[in-house]
């Protein structure tokens, strides 16, 4: 008998280990396009319902749906992003070639502070800081902030190969999650061993944050990004376009956001004048771009995540220090399924004390 159940247990041991190998070598094998599977994963979460519309028009006809719903998404989210991406190198190039050229005078504002305060001068030279020390100081992190634009973009550039071969995976993988969803999470939940409540709490979590938090930071940021470029233009800022579509990759922190673009151009504009444009910066930025932010993103985000604000400032700026872009997504559905796990610990093992 107890021959038997050292045997068992030696037999359960080799498999929990062999389990545990091969998964790991499965996971480094398909890391590389661990990406293009999680966005995969989070469009076919975002267009499930597009899909089971056009399954239900087409009465039953799952494969045509799915395949009708990838092209919808090609149509409405692929092509505009590639058009922007167009649109913003081209500008960005301008951008970057005249803060190379010194076309963009970005050291007059220590100009202006050199001939108008006198006093401020004198103190800053008291405590070791001149002009020339500040206008050298901007002077190199003008340049630098170019050279890393420009040498960004050259890197996007030579992998940009990768980055398709990336891209059609995602829309492969894509249509199968789309077709066969429901199914692959059925099989994931039954082989899971936490038990079928437990594993469809974290699959139902992990769909709301994902779409509560595309659907609330996305909508913010194209609306602040676009408010932005908008006031740019009007008040005459060289490629409004490019600082837009800055200001909306800004605006996915929780933190900051457009303000790192709009406000230093407004400071600029107060001290070179004329000063109308930055009082109409400052006005505009501050009551409408911020108000967007203030009012739509904790609707949009922090309601339908069930999660208080500073988390969700955690785990995005995480997210994005750990992932890059996708972090935004990964950053608040990593810290949603860390809270959900430990609420399912404490009401599994906690208990008050007599």
């Amino acid at each position: 008998m107890i021959n038997h159940s050292y045997q068992s247990n030696i037999r359960h041991g080799f498999f929990i280990s062999l389990l545990l190998l091969v998964s790991i070598a499965f996971t480094g094998l398909i890391q590389p396009f661990l990406m293009a599977f999680f966005w995969a994963v989070v469009l076919a979460i975002i267009f499930r319902k597009s899909f089971r519309l056009l399954r239900y028009w087409l009465k039953g006809k799952t494969n045509l749906a799915a395949a009708l719903t990838t092209v919808l998404i090609i149509a409405i989210v692929v092509i505009p992003a590639f058009l922007v991406l167009l649109a913003l190198v081209k500008q960005g190039q301008g951008v970057v070639e005249k803060l190379r050229s010194g076309e963009w005078d970005v050291t007059g504002i220590v100009d202006y502070y050199e001939g108008q305060a006198p006093r401020i001068e004198a103190f800053l030279q008291k405590v070791g800081v001149t002009p020339e020390r500040i206008r050298d100081d901007i002077s190199t992190f003008a340049t630098k902030a170019a050279n890393v634009i420009a040498d960004h973009a050259l890197g996007y550039t030579q992998d940009a190969i990768a980055l398709t071969a990336e891209f059609f995976l995602m829309l492969y993988l894509l249509f199968f999650f789309l077709r066969d969803g429901r199914r692959i999470v059925r099989t994931i939940v039954n082989v899971v061993p936490m038990g079928n409540s437990r594993e469809y709490t974290l699959v139902n979590r992990f769909a709301s944050v994902v779409r509560a938090t595309l659907k609330g930071t996305v909508i913010v940021a194209i609306v602040q990004g676009a408010l932005g470029g908008l006031l740019f233009a009007i008040v005459g800022i060289e490629g409004a376009f490019f600082w837009g579509v800055v200001m909306t990759m800004l605006s996915f922190l929780p933190i900051g956001g457009s303000t790192l673009v709009w406000g230093p151009a407004a400071i600029y504009f107060l001290v070179q004048g004329p000063i109308w444009k930055g009082i109409v910066l400052i006005a505009i930025g501050s009551l409408v771009i911020g108000l967007v932010d203030n009012l739509l993103r904790p609707m949009l985000v922090g309601r339908d995540t069930q999660m208080p604000d500073y988390l969700i400032l955690l785990a995005t700026l995480g997210g994005i220090a750990w992932f890059g872009l996708s972090g935004f997504v990964l950053g608040p559905v990593i810290a949603a399924l860390f809270i959900t796990c430990w609420e399912m610990a404490g009401m599994s093992y906690g208990g008050k004390e007599k």
